[in-house]
């Protein structure tokens, strides 16, 4: 035997009913200004607790509602805020930049006025070989600019080394601390005379490079001593600034001494130089 199928209403007609109800049983409090009695005591039980949910699911919504939007000014501010810092970011790093290049146009001029008698053209490196030396490295300037081979080329406090090639609009430098490179010097307090030779296992392990033939046998020449280049020099202007003794011992022959001295460029950071452009052998003739 088959069951009957039970008579369901939807729900949205129960909901309309007991809205209904509720309406009518408003109304017939109002009309009979009932202050007590059942009813009113149903409506308190139906009703105040309804009241009491929906004050506070709107309470809940509202302030939802002002805590996300608190959240979003937060937000804005915050992405106001680093777009602030950004923009004071970049600003300090183009002073940086500014100040850094300043500071070594100001190095550059105190050099140019260091050796007046010398005409000079400044130029910005462009390229260098690998390795964490300047030990050979391309400038932006060339004969377009008057520069030839075998021209000085100084920085910093004193010599870089020399061009060894050219083109219209670029150069290239060979520094004095690499190891086929050999300078002729002089010891400014005694005018002692000495051969500087480069040397890159030097540069990495004390950051000195070497000298050799130093004649003392007064014993003048001391720790610190600051050498130049040797007018005896075929190849670089007289007087230029190389370095200072760092260390040096008497050779086996105990006529001449040995020793290391400490650049007067730091070859490791080296970004703008100048060309002299006075050749050695111009100036001889």
């Amino acid at each position: 035997m088959k069951r009957k199928p039970k008579f369901m209403l939807p729900a949205k007609y129960v909901l309309l009913i007991m809205t209904g109800v509720c309406i009518a049983a408003m109304l017939i409090c109002l009309m009979l200004n009932i202050t007590g009695g059942p009813l009113n005591t149903v409506a308190g039980y139906v009703f105040v607790p309804m009241q009491k949910g929906i004050n506070t699911v709107g309470s809940w919504a509202a302030d939802k509602a002002d805590h996300l939007k608190r959240l979003s000014d937060v937000m804005q501010d915050n992405e106001e805020l680093q777009r602030q810092v950004d923009s004071l970011t970049a600003e300090l790093n183009t002073i940086k930049l500014e100040q850094y290049e300043l500071e070594n146009l100001r190095e550059l001029l105190e050099l140019d006025q260091k050796y007046p008698s010398y005409d000079k053209v400044a130029a910005n490196v462009i390229g260098k070989d690998g390795g964490n030396w300047f030990t050979n490295f391309t400038i932006d300037k060339g004969t377009d600019d008057g520069i030839e081979t075998d021209m000085n080329v100084i920085a910093g406090s004193g010599l870089v080394g020399i061009v060894t090639d050219i083109g219209p609009n670029y150069a290239k430098v060979s520094a004095i601390i690499n190891d086929t490179m050999s300078v002729s010097g002089m010891v400014t307090s005694t005018s002692d005379n000495l051969i500087v030779h480069g040397s890159l296992q030097q540069m990495n392990e004390n950051m000195v490079i070497e000298f050799s033939n130093l004649n003392d046998k007064d014993h003048e020449v001391t720790v610190g001593d600051p050498v130049v280049t040797s007018y005896i020099s075929d190849q670089y202007q007289q007087g230029i600034l190389i370095g200072y003794i760092s260390s040096m011992e008497m050779d086996a022959n105990n006529l001449t001494k040995s020793g290391t001295i400490t650049p007067a460029v730091d070859f490791e950071h080296i970004a703008e130089v100048l060309v002299i452009l006075n050749k050695k052998q111009t100036a001889e003739e």
